[in-house]
């Protein structure tokens, strides 16, 4: 069996953006849209075109707000859906308030899909989860232990994605002339961390079990393992498996691991491998790095 690396991107955008296009969710649900049953056949051609050429994607990244991973997670799918998809994107970020002018909720995106014609409202996340033995089951913390799995699975399916059904927003739309049916659509890829065990944590049937993975690890028990070939990974270099022409060196890892220590952060990196093509290196497992006192008492 032959087995080829996947391209390596000159632009790190443009390697997001392909991290996106066929990136699975996180959970399963009806509403569940999976972006990678709507790609076009020539969308590899495209991505390679704007490796190329990528002024138009940082176009629509170049955002003041970037620096959030969330916002800039939005702007990718934008043009995912835009320029890749050819998606008509009509709404976005469109605050939701009642008479008395106190806000209900935001809508994402509202779209239309030109396969159907209809009207389309997608409540879009990234996430990224750490399972956790409580003693008596297996919870899904965030970096942020405020954030849960469970929780921002209910969130969206029960209040983000219903948005549109109620009175407030069928008025809103009204006013944009989006007076007829539409359908609600969630997308969340991201990835599930399991900690440096055996034993794998129990997963609820509405996890996708073909979700993105990597491994966590307390940082007091760092000292054991072999750092050599990790790299720090910054934001939204998160996104996607990463890739560097660089030989991983150790220098970087133990001064941010230093500093994570002294602060009581969390860390994310990249284990990293020679491609098998000889051009560079790519990501071969990710890891995240927890103080000792996460999650704590969220």
């Amino acid at each position: 069996m032959t087995f080829i690396s996947p391209p390596l991107w000159r632009t790190p955008a443009v390697r997001h953006l392909a991290w996106l296009c066929q990136a699975p969710p996180l959970i399963n649900a009806s509403s569940v849209f999976d972006v990678r049953t709507a790609l076009p056949s020539d969308y590899h051609e495209q991505l390679h075109e704007l490796d190329q050429n990528p002024e138009p994607l940082h176009a629509r990244l170049a955002d003041a707000n970037n620096r959030r991973l969330g916002r800039y997670f939005e702007n990718l799918y934008h043009f995912l859906l835009s320029d890749v998809l050819n998606w008509t994107v009509l709404l976005r970020n469109v605050p939701v308030r009642n008479e008395q002018g106190r806000t209900l909720g935001e809508l994402d995106f509202i779209v239309r899909n030109p396969a159907t014609g209809r009207l389309q409202h997608h409540e879009v996340a990234v996430k990224f989860y750490l399972a956790f033995d409580t003693g008596y089951t297996t919870r899904w913390y965030g970096p942020n232990a405020r954030d849960r799995l469970d929780l921002k699975k209910n969130r969206m399916l029960l209040h983000q994605s219903c948005m549109t059904e109620r009175p407030e927003t069928r008025t809103l739309l009204a006013d944009h002339q989006l007076d007829e049916p539409i359908e609600s659509a969630i997308v969340m890829p991201g990835y599930l961390f399991r900690p440096e065990s055996r034993q794998q944590p129990s997963m609820p049937d509405w996890i996708n079990p073909g979700h993105q993975r990597g491994h966590w690890i307390r940082s007091e028990q760092i000292s054991r393992k072999d750092i050599d070939t990790w790299v720090p990974l910054h934001k939204p270099d998160w996104l996607g498996s990463y890739q560097t022409c660089e030989c991983p060196g150790a220098a970087a890892t133990r001064e941010a691991l230093t500093e994570a220590a002294r602060q009581g952060w969390p860390r994310l990196f990249a284990e990293m491998k020679p491609r098998r093509d000889d051009n560079g290196f790519e990501e071969h497992q990710r890891w995240f790095v927890m103080p000792e006192a996460w999650p704590g008492t969220p």
